[in-house]
């Protein structure tokens, strides 16, 4: 193959250029995938923008056109930048070296990217200048964009006014500007603090420039003004190795999660039957009710666990061996057995659940009549199973068919 020459990058000073023309220099075999092949292709011009500073690939076609009339076109699935600088589009029909083609950007997909690239840009200078929250790294999703930001902790109203400020200054219209620096020019700018951060590259930098409020480093494809980015929304925080990622989303991706986010709101408040507005008092109330029905319902399975305990000790002989019916759970296992060493002259008491094809065993006993912990530790071991717990109390699980060998093997250490 022939050494390539670098493509002209016509995204750097025309990102809105989505139709261009332009000549293979040179083609490669990437990889063969379910037997077929993967080409790589290289052009003397591309509008095509590579994965790259967290902003992914463009997509769209290729269109060669033969003397007959003749066209073909060559979707690209990929496009991504070697170390040598050159751009390569990737596609499964290859071309040529010295093939004139037409090229066609996917419309929606770049236009998406330019709003959540140019919104990135907006929100980090804001946090950046208000709240010296400095942005460490981007990354723009197939649905949601994040920056991770170091830097002081910030509350939910400091969150909420920087996206107040970028809305405003979206409104604004302000324009954005595209010009080039050497690298010399550009560590001088970053002294002097207008520029935000250097670039791991030397030779001709791109600046990227919104008036009074960001001037930065940047090789992504931008909108021409603010207004072009649309409504920006955040959409929620989280810790990430120290820092604060901050989700957010702009343009078309914001219009949408603002129509899903309603249309989730009048569902639920149908479900409830009331107003959108009501919604948050509507659940506080079902949650103070839940509160109160899980309190009588506790009240009610002590009450229940201790006339069945007295029923249980009235026809035992110091220890009580009893399965439950399927409607009780571990955790009544537990209270009843609790019940039995606690409420009755029953010195053992040894209760199974069952549930989900799991008998939950519970061994309960008066102080220092036995271990339960040990006791049942061991016996569960022999079985190859796990559990434990205290002197007076102790819990574990077995499959089902284990259960009887369980008891079993219990029965020799039980008073």
């Amino acid at each position: 193959m022939t050494e390539v020459q670098s493509a002209n990058r016509i995204y750097y000073d025309e990102p809105g250029t989505l139709e261009f023309t332009a000549e293979v220099t040179a083609i490669r075999e990437l990889a063969r995938v379910d037997g077929q092949q993967v080409w790589q292709i290289a052009l003397d011009r591309t509008a095509f923008y590579p994965t790259s500073g967290g902003q992914p690939y463009d997509m769209g076609v290729l269109i060669a056109t033969a003397r007959s009339g003749a066209s073909l076109e060559v979707p690209i699935t990929n496009v991504e930048e070697d170390e040598a600088g050159e751009v390569w589009h990737t596609t499964s029909k290859p071309l040529q070296e010295g093939t004139v083609v037409s090229g066609r950007i996917e419309t929606a997909r770049r236009r998406d990217h330019m709003q959540q690239h140019s919104g990135q840009h907006l929100l980090s200078a804001i946090l950046d200048r208000d709240f010296a929250a400095r942005t460490v790294s981007f990354h723009l999703g197939d649905e949601i964009s994040t920056i991770d930001l170091e830097g002081p902790a910030l509350t939910d109203a400091q969150l909420q006014s920087a996206a107040a400020e970028a809305n405003r200054i979206i409104a604004a219209a302000l324009p954005l500007s595209i010009r080039y620096v050497t690298s010399e020019e550009a560590a001088a700018m970053k002294e002097q603090g207008l520029l935000r951060k250097l670039p791991p590259r030397s030779g001709k930098i791109r600046i990227i420039e919104i008036p009074g409020i960001d001037t930065n480093a940047c090789g992504g494809t931008h909108v021409a003004t603010t207004a072009e980015i649309g409504p920006l929304l955040l959409r929620g925080t989280e810790k990430v190795r120290g820092n604060l990622r901050l989700s957010f989303v702009c343009g078309n991706r914001a219009l949408a999660a603002v129509n899903a986010d309603f249309r989730r709101l009048q569902e639920a408040a149908s479900m409830l039957t009331t107003a959108p507005s009501e919604i948050a008092a509507s659940i506080e109330r079902i949650r103070t009710e839940n509160r109160a029905l899980q309190k009588e319902r506790a009240n009610l399975l002590e009450q229940i666990a201790s006339l069945e305990a007295t029923k249980l000790a009235s026809t035992a002989d110091g220890s009580v061996i009893h399965s439950l019916p399927p409607d009780r759970d571990a955790a009544y296992a537990k209270l009843l057995a609790s019940k039995l060493v606690r409420e009755t002259a029953t010195q053992v008491a040894y209760i199974v659940a069952i549930d989900n094809e799991r008998a939950n065993a519970v061994l309960a006993a008066k102080p220092g009549v036995l271990d339960c912990g040990t006791t049942l530790r061991t016996a569960l071991n022999t079985l190859g199973a796990r559990g434990g717990g205290s002197a007076e109390m102790a819990q574990g699980a077995v499959p089902v068919e284990q259960a009887e060998s369980l008891l079993n093997t219990l029965r020799a250490s039980l008073p």
